[in-house]
Parts: structure tokens; sequence; C-alpha cells
């Protein structure tokens, strides 16, 4: 069967497809029906929540969150007994539950199997190990690998219903671009915040945990993360509709605003003085201007026109682009390059890796004494201080809620099968592409 999205354009639905054409508006779109926008609502509602909810680094906010999430098991049992989706052969992907149900079986028999007893000492809870078989799932603290469990559940089945229940690519068009005119709230709101000197989240309404802390987001490597994936949409619906609309004026298109966008977006990432993140985005337009100025050459080349004044054009353009983060940027940009050849200097003089490596190793300990099933779900805080050779300058002890690697700490709470489980719920759906869809994306 092929596949169930039309191109949203007043085209035929794709050969496959049983649904009769009577169906259509006077527009030449398929309407959508109620549990397409159930499924668009609740996306949508849950991702505005998560950003402007600190992140989802607010730990009182996210059982809200899960609950919210939880709805898409439902929305999933809708779908499933729907006679649309049913005819229209979308009930294959259900197949991409098989990974995430044998995780959460590995994870519930884990909590059969505890490896810490808990002792009350005092108003304090200490965790005693106990004699448990490596060969066999085990869990630090099952309560919270339940707990954890449940979120990430939820979370992924909301995602999961997109490809379940939506038909349209219109209708993903529209969701991609709500979270991208969210971002840019969020990047212009977190502009503002920064630029006035706030000391804390809402401007100074509620205390942050970080000191880097940007918008919303308590961390801002978090904020980072998410402006990247915001800014790789973004340039993919500047694309789309770039390409659809040759015969008007760019500046007239909404291409034109997508660049604007594009620019707040990348230029609050290093704003946010997070490294690892701008090199992300350094990266991302490096290569869609690269390839937009191959795709230019090409075609002035084939209708015999002249590349100098299109190609002088983009220069000018990325050299105001580059001035403008500059200026938005600048003393955040010159304080972590500062603090970058600090830690490089300090690192040939100690002659490692210092503070970083040295998790980084004392994780992957972690892991290898546990290396097929992991210390159980949400345990890394708790096994961790059993392998922490980290001492501050007045010798108290060192805690980490985190590796700062997601790779080690999936390691070290799920080992290899359990790591190799939670991949194949994410590389699954991608299997599953076909080769137009690189070619002609959801966008498209």
């Amino acid at each position: 069967m092929s596949s169930h999205l039309d191109y949203g354009s007043g085209e035929p639905a794709e050969i496959g497809s049983t649904r009769k054409s009577g169906s259509r508006s006077s527009s030449g779109h398929c309407p959508l029906r109620p549990l397409e926008w159930a499924v668009l609502a609740h996306i949508a509602i849950l991702v505005l929540a998560l950003t402007w909810g600190f992140g989802g680094g607010a730990e009182w906010l996210r059982p809200a969150f899960g609950g919210w999430a939880s709805l898409s098991a439902l929305l999933t049992l809708l779908a499933v007994r729907d006679r649309d989706v049913r005819q229209d052969g979308r009930l294959k992907t259900l197949w991409w539950l098989l990974p995430l149900a044998a995780f959460n079986a590995l994870v519930l028999a884990s909590g059969l199997n505890p490896s810490f007893r808990e002792m009350a000492y005092g108003s304090e809870v200490i965790l005693v190990p106990s004699e448990v078989s490596p060969l066999w799932p085990s869990s630090a603290r099952p309560q919270l690998a339940l707990y954890a469990l449940w979120l990430f559940d939820a979370l992924w089945l909301s995602a999961f219903n997109l490809a379940l229940v939506i038909r349209q690519r219109r209708a993903l068009r529209g969701l991609l671009l709500l979270l991208v005119l969210n971002t840019l709230a969020l990047a212009i709101f977190g502009t503002a915040q920064k630029l006035s000197g706030a000391k804390g989240l809402f401007f100074d309404a509620v205390a942050s945990p970080q000191i880097a802390f940007f918008a919303s987001f308590v961390y801002h490597n978090h904020w980072g993360t998410f402006a990247v994936l915001s800014l790789a949409v973004c340039l993919a619906l500047i694309g789309h509709y770039a390409g659809r609309s040759e015969s008007r004026n760019f500046f007239h298109t909404p291409a034109f605003g997508g660049v604007i966008a594009a620019f707040f977006m990348a230029a609050t990432v290093p704003l946010s003085t997070s490294r690892s993140c701008t090199v992300l985005v350094v990266l991302l337009l490096g290569v869609t201007l690269g390839g937009w100025f191959v795709r230019l050459i090409r075609r002035r080349h084939r209708f015999r026109e002249s590349v100098g004044l299109p190609i002088l054009g983009g220069i000018v353009a990325v050299t105001l682009a580059l001035a403008g983060v500059w200026f938005i940027a600048r003393d955040s940009i010159t304080i972590r390059v500062a603090k970058t050849r600090e830690q490089v200097d300090e690192i040939r003089q100690r002659g490692d890796t210092g503070a970083r490596g040295e998790l980084y190793r004392n994780t992957w300990q972690m892991g290898r004494d546990k290396p097929w099933f992991g210390w159980g779900m949400a345990s890394y805080p708790h096994v961790f201080r059993l392998y922490n050779t980290r001492q501050s300058i007045d010798k108290l002890p060192v805690f980490y809620r985190d590796a700062h690697s997601d790779w080690l700490q999936s390691l070290a709470e799920h080992g290899f099968i359990g790591s190799a489980l939670l991949a194949l719920t994410a590389l699954l759906p991608l299997l599953h592409l076909r080769r137009r869809h690189f070619v002609s994306p959801v966008l498209l």
C-alpha cells in the first residue's frame, strides 16, 4: 500500500488511498477529521506547555506534562479502531511499537529485581547495595524507573500518533509552522530577557537553578538543542515556500519571513552561551547555504545566466547576518571563547581532559560492571555515587545528576541490550522511509 499522505495542493490522493474524491472540500483538500484535529491539538499543546514550562526541566511540572501526554494512549486506541485508518493501511506503523514493547518489558522485569535496599536513617533514605546477578535485569530504584518509563512512553506515543493518524502533509506543515512560530516567540523573549540582564527566569519572576539559562529553559544547552531542531524545520519550510513561489518576488513570500525567523533562532544559540549547539548551528547553516549556492549555480548555468550577481548578493546577506549575530551576542561569544581558551590551556597543563573526562571514565566503568542490562532506568544519580572519584577543592564530594553524555548514561542505565532497544524506537521508523521521502520530504 502506498503512502497515505497527499500533497495538500489539490492533486488526487496517491494510488492506494481508499478515500473517495467526493469527500474533498471545494478547495481540493480532504477536510481533516476530528481524530486528526485531536492528534494535532494534543501534540501542539504538549510542545507549547513543555517549552514554556521551563523546557520540561521543572520536576514539579512533569506529572502534569506526563498526564497530558498520556492522552496519546487513548488517541492510539481510537486510531486502531478507526475504519479510515484501517482502510488506508496505516496500521502497518504498529510494527514500530515492537522495540518500545520490548524496552517496556525490560524495565518492568528489572523492577522485579531491585539492586538496592532502602533503609531509613533519621529523615534520610539510605540505599544499601544488594547482591544481584549482572546477567539479569535489575533496578536501583524501581519506583523511579516506572515513573521515568511512564513519561517516556507517553511522549513517544504522542509523536507516534502523527504517523498513525495524520494523512495530509499540509496538516503536518501547519503543525511545524506553529512550532517554528513558538520557537521564534521564545527566541525574542529570551533575547529581551538576556539583554535586560535578568538573573532569573521570566524576568526574575522565577529563580533559576542554573546560571546559564535562556528564555524559559533552565539550561542553555537544552535551549540550544531545541533551537537547532527548530532551525532545521524552519530551513525546510523556507525551501518549501521558496520553491512554490518562483513566480513571485521572494520578499513577498512566506520564505522571506522564514529567513527572518531563522536569523533570530540562530542568533540566540551563541547568545545563550551554548558552545556545542553553536557549532551545530554553524554546520547546519553552512551545509544549507552550500547546497543553495550549488543549486543556484547549476540553475543559472542551465539558463545561460550570470552567477556573479546572485552569489554576491548571497555573500552580502550572509555577511550582514553574521554582523547582526555579533551585534546581538558579542558579549556572550567573547566570554565563551575566553572560557574555551582557558579550558584548553588547563587540559594542556594537566595532560588530561579534566573533570569532564573523569566523569566519562567513571560512567564508562559503571556501565562495564553491568554491560547487558545496566543498573536500571533513572538509576544514574543514585548508583554513580559508588563510582564517582571526583572531589572539589575543599575535599567535599561532588554529586552528578546526569552524565552529560546521553550515550554513556544510556549504557550505564540500560546496558547494550536496553540501549539497542531505545535506538530501535527511533531507527525502525527511519528504516521505513523510502528514497522519495528524502527527495520529497514531508514538507513537499
